[in-house]
């Protein structure tokens, strides 16, 4: 029997696997994937605009109920299948004597990463010139006025929003064509320690602004009338998005994963480390927002329009300011690996090679990428269903985004969640997951369901059911 010291494991279809070095490196690479934009750009941005406290305590039970029960599914489908997200969902299906239909849920996964990624390296892009502009000292004292200018011009010109775009696809498609130990491997146990060293840095700064106490308050005392029903929706759909759950991901990690590692408490670790990250974020931002009298509440432009504000008024605010775009770079940098990592693992399954794959989907992600980058500025009223009243001013980027985050993702869960809780044998189950499954059984077959289903539901019908309904709640309970 080959042990976890060795560089491959055997799939069901005899096909050799690489697999992490240790459970260390799996947690780093897994904890890059569900570190993001979303918990540093999004998460400080939304708590914000749902009213802080309530709103965290929410999404802390979403990540119990949604992201920690997925997160544990997706790796177990990974460990067993030791393949793409495809391939394993193909092969578990087969093992269990289930329709081959299955296949269609890795099939989503995969294409969900992809369309991401397409994107989220647009996004990613941005990081790049506010590091220079940091690193010039183009911060200091600009006004509210001129940091919207400065974002604008940015997203006004395509030129410049290509280079970017270019220059961070180039440094994903490097890392993946490593393969798993000498490029996902190196960088995950890198990027991943400076990621928390300079989050902390950031952290240790904002706690002297004075107004540290202030955002302890806002965080983490909970004001529930300040929660609305699309607060809650909105804590619910992040809870399973900042753990890059649907998108293939954690299954295509999980293939990697040796089979003496405990899947339950790995993906514990993962969830708290990812959840951490996100309150440390947020401990790093609020400060400097409340000392500069700026409102918690901005949306997007939080980061590229209101933080360089913040920065500007800071003794050593051009170095802060470095620091923190870095961070967010690495950040998304070790997302977007695990996005690829879908695509080019099955590729790599065809036959291949790593090299080719990563470079081939790599070009097709930034050429669909480029959609992405008219339509903020030349395609801007490109509109393709502008037919729908509720997607009448929706781009091709608003447009891909809620395909996937709305539709997608929802829905590629709520299938995971269901194969492995109604269609999958317990008895398999139980041995991946050990004494936790008598834990993570029930809410899988019952409750994350339930809360996927509601999440789809609204987002594909609306919310004025559900507002309806919460102010009936309300009022009732006023009475």
């Amino acid at each position: 029997m080959p042990n976890h010291q060795q560089l491959a494991s055997t799939s069901s279809a005899g096909m050799p696997t690489t697999l992490w070095s240790s459970r260390f490196v799996f947690i780093m690479a897994a904890v890059g994937s569900a570190v993001g934009l979303g918990n540093i750009w999004k998460f400080p941005y939304i708590t914000g605009e749902n009213g802080g406290g309530a709103f965290v305590l929410v999404y802390l039970a979403c990540i119990a109920i949604i992201g920690l029960p997925l997160m544990m599914s997706e790796v177990m489908l990974g460990r067993r299948g030791r393949k793409s997200p495809i391939g394993t969902m193909a092969a578990v299906a087969n093992d269990e004597g289930r329709s081959k239909q299955w296949v269609g849920v890795g099939i989503m996964a995969t294409l969900a990463a992809f369309i991401i990624l397409s994107f989220y390296s647009v996004i990613a892009g941005w990081t790049m010139p506010y590091i220079l502009s940091a690193l010039k000292g183009e911060f200091s004292d600009i006004s509210a006025d001129n940091s919207g200018a400065l974002f604008g011009q940015l997203l006004a010109s395509p030129g410049q929003l290509l280079v970017w775009h270019s220059a961070f696809m180039v440094m994903t498609v490097l890392v993946s064509a490593g393969g798993v130990r000498h490029g996902l491997e190196r960088a995950v146990t890198k990027l991943m320690p400076a990621l928390f060293v300079l989050l902390l840095i950031l952290v240790g700064y904002a706690s002297t602004t004075g107004h540290f106490a202030q955002t302890l308050t806002f965080l983490f005392k909970p004001d529930f009338t300040a929660l609305t029903a699309e607060g809650v929706l909105t804590a619910l759909g992040h809870a399973f998005f900042t753990l890059s759950l649907a998108s293939g991901a954690m299954m295509a990690y999980g293939a990697y994963l040796p089979q003496h590692v405990s899947i339950a408490r790995t993906a514990v670790v993962v969830a708290i480390m990812d959840t951490g990250v996100a309150l440390l974020a947020g401990l790093a931002i609020f400060p400097i927002v409340f000392a500069n009298g700026l409102a918690a509440g901005e949306g997007p432009g939080l980061i590229f329009v209101t933080l360089p504000v913040a920065f500007g008024q800071m003794p050593g605010g051009g170095f802060f300011a470095t620091l923190f775009f870095v961070l967010l770079l690495f950040a998304a940098w070790t997302s977007s690996i695990s996005m690829l990592e879908s695509l080019v693992s099955y590729l790599n399954e065809k036959g291949i090679s790593r090299v080719k794959a990563a470079i081939g989907g790599g070009i097709a992600a930034w050429l669909l990428g480029i959609t992405t980058v008219l339509s903020l500025n030349v395609w801007s009223e490109v509109t393709p269903l502008a037919m729908f009243s509720r997607f009448e001013s929706k781009t091709l980027f608003d447009l891909y985004d809620y395909l996937t985050a709305n539709i997608m993702m929802p829905l590629g869960a709520l299938f995971i969640a269901l194969f492995v809780g109604w269609k999958m044998q317990a008895t398999h189950s139980r041995t991946e997951l050990g004494a936790w499954h008598k834990v993570w059984f029930p809410i899988v077959r019952y409750l994350t369901p339930l809360a996927l289903l509601t999440v789809f539901a609204f987002n594909i019908w609306g919310l004025a059911g559900l507002e309806a309904a919460w102010h009936w709640l309300t009022a009732s309970g006023q009475g």
